[in-house]
């Protein structure tokens, strides 16, 4: 049995070998997904108060989004077994295509919810059967650079998003809803025209799917699924709807945030696609150690900062544990799948959808009540506790191959 079949690092190739052909197509399809929600984000607070809306159903309107995505999942992996991957992916395409345009023709508040909703489904549809699809066409020995250029589409569709959406809203607001229409269209076709799913390099054959009681024995499976637990929490909850706070609290302007969130995004970029090849090279739980390490370190330091230079500096710390964050835990999900449908892709995206949806609660929640510092240190504890998971997985020395 192999390295990557017995625990957490695979065999190294000194050949390196490309990626196949579907991990770019993946990574190309993220990144119009990406950035067409960039579009919308900024813009759809603004877009609903014009039906009325105040803060509250403001807020309402976007955890629904992520709400729906968590009743949804567990459907997700059930569906791809039966209609295929590829199938479902094209539809959580669709569907989502088909919500934005609606909601730039919504006439009401209650319309602009149904359509969220929508959205928020075929959102999960759509990432959960793209990872699952990436996982199962990546061999063993290259899920961590896979991964990383997967997540890389992702991230530079997040950046480019938010400040073309602000253009595209000087037009009319309702223009970056039909914009993301189009893009989604056009990865959908996209995927239709190029995405051939029939490989599954790492598949073990004659495998039945892995049942959710087997995963959740499996240490490296708890494991990545308490790092992508803390990271929806941290991202969502300490970035998203804390660090803001902050800022503004220190007399600086929105803006400031916006800088700070790029040049850690920046950071990232740079870093991602190197940090999986870490991941592949040095092994599943060096990766996972390290990112967890260094993740859960700057957010802890987050607690004592007091000025601005520095929370930009410790974000783009967090930001580097972050990248080994975004490639080490799929690999791990990939080698305890071995490319079988089932639920183990979807309750691993589940997991970073609850920190999403509690984090940002349970952290404005501690800073009102205990104190920032107490906030920051919530996020800090999960990461630890991620660390903790990552220590205790199996050491397996990557296997050189000539």
């Amino acid at each position: 049995m192999t390295a990557a079949g017995t625990g957490n690092a695979p065999p190294v190739a000194t050949a390196q070998p490309g990626l196949p052909r579907e991990v770019y197509v993946l990574s190309v399809v993220g990144g119009c997904v990406m950035l067409g929600l960039g579009l919308v984000l900024p813009v759809l607070p603004v877009y609903a108060a014009t039906f009325g809306a105040g803060p509250t159903r403001i807020g309402v309107l976007v955890a629904l989004f992520a709400l729906l995505r968590l009743a949804a999942s567990p459907f997700c992996g059930r569906l791809g077994a039966r209609f295929g991957e590829r199938r479902v992916l094209v539809a959580g395409l669709l569907l989502c295509a088909v919500s934005s345009a609606l909601t730039a023709f919504a006439s009401s508040y209650e319309q602009l919810l149904v359509f969220r909703g929508l959205g928020g489904v075929g959102s999960v549809l759509f990432s959960v059967s793209a990872l699952a699809t990436l996982l199962a066409v990546a061999p063993a020995d290259r899920r961590g650079r896979a991964s990383a250029v997967f997540e890389a589409g992702f991230l530079l569709g997040g950046v480019c998003g938010p400040a073309l959406g602000g253009l595209l809203a000087l037009v009319d607001l309702s223009t970056p809803f039909l914009a993301y229409a189009v893009l989604l269209l056009a990865a959908a076709a996209l995927t239709l025209a190029v995405l051939r799913t029939g490989r599954t390099a790492g598949a073990e054959p004659g495998r039945d799917a892995v049942g959710l009681p087997v995963l959740l024995r499996d240490r490296r499976y708890v494991a990545a699924c308490l790092a992508a637990l803390a990271q929806g929490w941290v991202l969502f909850g300490l970035r998203g709807a804390l660090v803001p706070t902050v800022v503004v609290a220190w007399r600086h302007d929105v803006t400031w945030v916006g800088w700070a969130f790029t040049t850690s995004a920046v950071v990232q970029a740079l870093l991602i696609v190197p940090a999986g090849r870490v991941v592949d090279r040095a092994g599943r739980r060096p990766a996972m150690v390290a990112g967890t390490g260094v993740a859960a370190s700057a957010v802890a330091a987050l607690a004592f900062v007091d000025s601005y230079a520095w929370l930009v500096v410790l974000l783009c710390v967090y930001a580097a544990g972050s990248a080994l964050l975004n490639a080490a835990p799929a690999a791990l999900i990939g080698d305890v799948v071995a490319g079988r449908a089932g639920s183990g892709v979807a309750v691993f995206s589940m997991c970073t959808d609850v920190g999403a949806v509690v984090g940002p609660v349970v952290v404005g929640l501690v800073a009102e009540r205990v104190g920032v510092p107490a906030a920051f240190g919530s996020g800090a504890a999960l990461l630890a506790a991620a660390f903790v998971a990552a220590w205790t997985l199996p050491t397996v020395r990557p296997m050189r191959r000539s």
